[in-house]
């Protein structure tokens, strides 16, 4: 067996997903090809490598390796190339130089022990500090992990991913139990983890698998909307799954039950089985729903109809019966829920309504569950509207989320009214309601017929069909000319109708058969049509929508074509290949889980005046630096959050020129255009056509195949999802 150490100076070929590497060393001796399964590496690094020579007929002379260690680097240049090798944030090739250059052979130790120094280097500041002793830290950790890690099958990306979230304790974690990571780790399913498990010699019969598989089906559950699942639905999911039989599942509950990670609930003889976190929030949402609806409220000494008369004197405008009836109920209850599709004057009843309260002396508060539905109800009021999070002074902390507005803190407002309501999930309203005293008028504004939210639960639903507090339903069209067809066929595809087609001025339809056919047509239209005749920013204006992922119509055939022609390669621009993606300066983004740790800035004239925690999926941006030396992407959010990636938290972001209808709820686009093809018919459905098209303010344009648009509208199948708070609204109600 033989020996060799040196720095690593290529990479030739590495496989991710089973690390085969074939990489050249620099030795004393000379260059040497390595070649062989090696968990971690970087160029810069010191390997020290033992294996046997053989001799391969087209690369001649290679070291096979039966095994490899990283050396800390002992000479100044090892110490420049491994710093330099992008190991580290914020430390590129020119701060790599600067920093051996100043402190030569000690850099190592002085990062490790006395890292405050580094801030004699130019450029780098407190911030940048933080970030690379955070990074070198890592380093040291992670060694041992990957080696771990990579025994079981574990590629580099995943193994990235596992230390991000469980640290130094990533091996004490997964050794006591494997089956955390399907519930933790984005893509590590629950087959991933039990193949882990079966290497590391787990019996099938664990009570740590039989959880692990109730958990993830439940987590699979919860992904699609549900906030329990019917008893004998879940003892059949988890026991396919498991492929154990029912008897060890149920036993499998009943330790769930006894620990307290699950609740059930039986329900006109159904058992109902929770998380559970869910059936806590759904309990206290119920309770708060009808405390605030019961509760006596202070009695304003309004005459409405007056005010009513003066506000459409002073703003030019007239009230609908309907609209007025829910200025009326909203000054008369302590919760109201304003609904309505399009058009139909859900702002100008907000903004009557605070005109009425602000006159009155009182205060008034807007949020809503996104940036930019937040961002649309500021510019439509005039009035500043915050996210929800924002309001309950979300912040993260290491147990995880946590709210500086609730119960012990509550909301110090009068009126608190909340657009776009439908997207709100069961744990987000359970953390608003926390912070809302009894006596707080609560105005809930949403689209009941748009998709329900992206988490758990059908809250605005359940609300109204729990019959427990004052609904107003609007169904006047107001708002658009009368040649408008987005609000008129929008209220047509809600009712069943047929479209009109072709006949206004913001209405189109485009006929194409096949895919290639359709997708050219959106680049086309993306590219030069619509801006051309419209004067549109391609890039900030137009969106395209796709009820699909996969397919030459889906978003991940878009997004790449249309970043090709819209965001085309250029010398000045930075870009960044992750796998398959390429991200470019100026590409559109969206962030596609919730990070609720990650900073962002408002910046204005080089001067911070605003700072935060937390980007949430669904989060649209723009591209605006990528940095190389320093390894960071910066993104700008909403056109004001400033947010740095840095190179390995780059899975949570997306291209979006093209994205589904579900992440696009919440937003408003100057103009919509939508493929009409074929597709499962869970996905074409009437109400996704219906969101789809309420997302445009100025046009929309289909393109695709008729018999598929009919196909959507005809299908009013509305998934039903598992939730119980219109029965514990009701149940509550029935005691009182």
């Amino acid at each position: 067996m033989l020996t060799i150490e040196g720095i690593v100076e290529d990479i030739k070929f590495r496989n991710e997903s089973n690390t085969y590497t074939v990489a050249v060393l620099d030795t004393p001796d000379g260059k040497a090809t390595i070649v062989g399964y090696i968990p971690i590496i970087n160029i810069g690094e010191t390997l020290r490598a033992e294996g046997e020579w053989v001799y391969h007929p087209s690369y001649g002379e290679q070291l096979e390796i039966s095994r490899v260690s990283i050396v800390v680097p002992s000479t100044v240049n090892g110490i420049e190339k491994y710093l330099s090798s992008g190991l580290i944030p914020y430390i590129g090739p020119k701060t790599a130089k600067k920093i051996v250059e100043k402190f030569g052979l000690d850099t190592l130790d002085i990062i490790q022990f006395n890292p405050e120094r580094l801030k004699e280097i130019e450029g780098i500041g407190e911030k940048k500090l933080k970030k690379i002793v955070e990074a070198f830290r890592e380093q040291g950790e992670i060694r041992e992990i990957m080696i771990f890690l990579q025994q079981y099958g574990i590629t580099p990306n995943y193994a990235m991913k596992i230390y991000k979230e469980y640290g130094k304790e990533t091996i004490k974690v997964i050794s006591e139990n494997p089956y955390k990571l399907s519930e933790d780790i984005i893509g590590i399913g629950f087959k991933n983890a039990d193949k882990i498990a079966q290497n590391m010699g787990i019996s099938k019969e664990s009570p740590y698998r039989i959880e692990g598989g109730i958990r993830y089906t439940l987590n699979t559950y919860a992904s699609n909307g549900h906030v329990y699942v019917p008893k004998e639905e879940l003892i059949i999911s988890a026991g396919k799954l498991l492929d154990l039989d029912e008897a060890l599942i149920e036993d499998g509950l009943r330790e769930m039950a006894l620990k307290g990670t699950i609740h059930t609930l039986n329900y006109n003889e159904e058992v109902r089985i929770y998380y559970t976190p869910f059936h806590v929030a759904e309990n206290n949402v119920s309770k708060k729903i009808v405390e605030l609806a019961q509760v006596e409220i202070d009695n304003l000494d309004i005459d409405v109809d007056k005010a009513i008369e003066r506000i459409e004197k002073e703003d030019n405008i007239k009230f609908a019966l309907k609209q007025k009836e829910a200025i009326r109920e909203a000054i008369k209850n302590g919760i109201i829920v304003i609904t309505g599709g399009p058009g139909t004057g859900k702002t100008t009843i907000i903004k009557a309504i605070i005109k009425i309260f602000q006159e009155e002396g009182l205060r008034g508060s807007l949020a809503a569950p996104t940036g930019r539905a937040a961002k649309r109800m500021t510019e439509t009021t005039g009035l500043e509207a915050k996210t929800i999070h924002r309001l309950l002074e979300y912040s993260f902390i290491e147990e995880g989320m946590d709210f500086g507005v609730d119960e012990d803190n509550p909301l110090d407002t009068d009126l608190l009214i909340v657009d776009e309501a439908s997207m709100i999930d069961i744990l987000l309203m359970n953390n608003l309601l926390k912070a809302i005293v009894p006596g707080t008028r609560l105005i809930l504004v949403g689209d009941v017929d748009q998709l329900p939210s992206v988490g758990p639960g059908n809250v605005l639903r359940d609300i109204i069909d729990s019959n427990a507090i004052r609904v107003v339903k609007l169904d006047e069209i107001f708002r658009q000319g009368e040649d408008s067809l987005i609000v008129l066929n929008a209220h047509k595809i809600n009712k069943g109708e047929y479209p009109v087609l072709n006949k206004g001025k913001d209405f189109f339809f485009i006929r194409a058969k096949e895919a290639k056919e359709i997708l050219n047509l959106i680049i086309e239209l993306c590219k030069e049509r619509l801006p051309n005749y419209y004067g549109l920013d391609p890039i900030n204006d137009i969106q395209v929508l796709t009820p699909m992922k996969k397919g030459e119509v889906g978003i991940n055939s878009l997004n790449k074509h249309l970043q090709e022609v819209l965001n085309p390669k250029a010398k000045h621009k930075g870009e960044k290949k992750i796998g398959e993606e390429i991200y470019r300066v100026g590409d559109k983004v969206m962030q596609i889980k919730n990070n609720y740790s990650i900073e962002w800035e408002i910046i204005r004239q080089g001067l911070v005046v605003d700072k935060g925690e937390g980007i949430f999926n669904g989060d649209f941006g723009r591209i605006v630096d990528i940095d190389e030396e320093e390894r960071i992407m910066k993104v700008l959010f909403d056109d004001e959050k400033e947010v740095e990636y840095n190179f390995n938290q780059l899975d949570e972001l997306k291209l979006s020129y093209a994205t589904t209808v579900h992440k696009s709820q919440g937003s408003e686009f100057p103009v919509v255009v939508m493929p009409i093809f074929w597709g499962p018919p869970m996905l074409l459905t009437r109400n996704l056509l219906y969101t789809a098209i309420t997302r445009a303010k100025e046009l929309v344009v289909l393109v695709g195949d008729e018999r598929y648009l009919k196909r959507m509208i005809d299908n009013n199948r509305i998934t039903k999802r598992y939730s119980s708070l219109d029965i514990k609204i009701k149940s509550i109600l029935s005691i009182l």
